[in-house]
């Protein structure tokens, strides 16, 4: 059996997610249900990151297992065929046996683009979410410091997520301007919780608009409360950047 890797791209913005759901049409099961036809059997895809309904990603990684001999770079451009246009296979390669897109993982990274104007941009509503107040670009990459290093991220991680420990380490996270209107958070860490990156943006926003400061945003981190953290940020502006193994 060959354990075959893929980099995907992705526009979720049609999809209810990454992860296979009985209901919904999601990454996964349209992935595996048009790749099978290249390999010639059902496939069962392993995801780095199990992204929600309506987030994009620029670098998800999936594994899976296989007796087909089609040669791993050819994969790409045979699924360019049979995925619509919003998913692509943007690399391949065997991977060793043992390797597994979310175990495996040492650290992902993600990005969050905001559009900040007063009036809404069609062309962005599906990638950014549009925030009309002005917010401090500068104050905000000065809060988002203090989640740099390990720490417990119970404040900002949502109800419903899998019953896991709430720490992890955050080696980069930064907010800066991006051209026309646009403020890009990016966070890089070990792992991430249920949607703690919407709920971080959405707190940071808050210190943007000085309505709390940088010392509050770190004194919200180290009381683990979720009542006192901001809104959760809306799925469309989040993006799955890249995942490092």
């Amino acid at each position: 059996m060959r354990n075959i890797k893929l980099t995907l791209a992705y526009d979720g913005t049609a999809y209810h997610g990454f992860q296979r759901q009985a209901n919904a049409v999601t990454i996964q099961q349209l992935v595996e249900e048009r790749l099978a036809k290249i390999f010639g059997h059902q496939l069962k895809l392993t995801g780095a990151a199990r992204t929600d309904a309506g987030v994009h990603a620029y670098g998800q990684v999936v594994n899976f297992f296989t007796q087909g001999t089609i040669p791993a770079e050819r994969i790409p451009l045979a699924a360019k065929g049979l995925l619509p246009p919003d998913i692509v296979v943007v690399a391949a390669s065997d991977a060793a046996p043992e390797f597994h897109a979310r175990y495996s993982a040492h650290s992902k990274r993600y990005r969050y683009r905001l559009l900040n104007t007063k009036l809404p941009n069609p062309f962005e509503r599906n990638y950014a979410w549009h925030f009309t107040a002005g917010l401090d670009t500068a104050l905000m990459h000065q809060a988002a410091q203090a989640l740099v290093g390990t720490h417990d991220f119970s404040a900002f991680r949502a109800t419903g997520g899998a019953p896991v420990s709430p720490v992890r380490t955050i080696m980069a996270a930064s907010c800066r301007n991006s051209g026309d209107s646009i403020i890009e958070f990016e966070f890089w860490g070990t792992g991430f919780l249920y949607h703690m990156v919407r709920n971080l943006v959405g707190t940071l926003v808050e210190v943007g608009q000085h309505r709390l400061t940088p010392d509050g945003f770190a004194d919200i981190l180290a009381g683990c409360d979720r009542s006192a953290a901001g809104v959760t940020a809306p799925p469309q502006g989040l993006y799955l950047v890249e995942v490092k193994y």
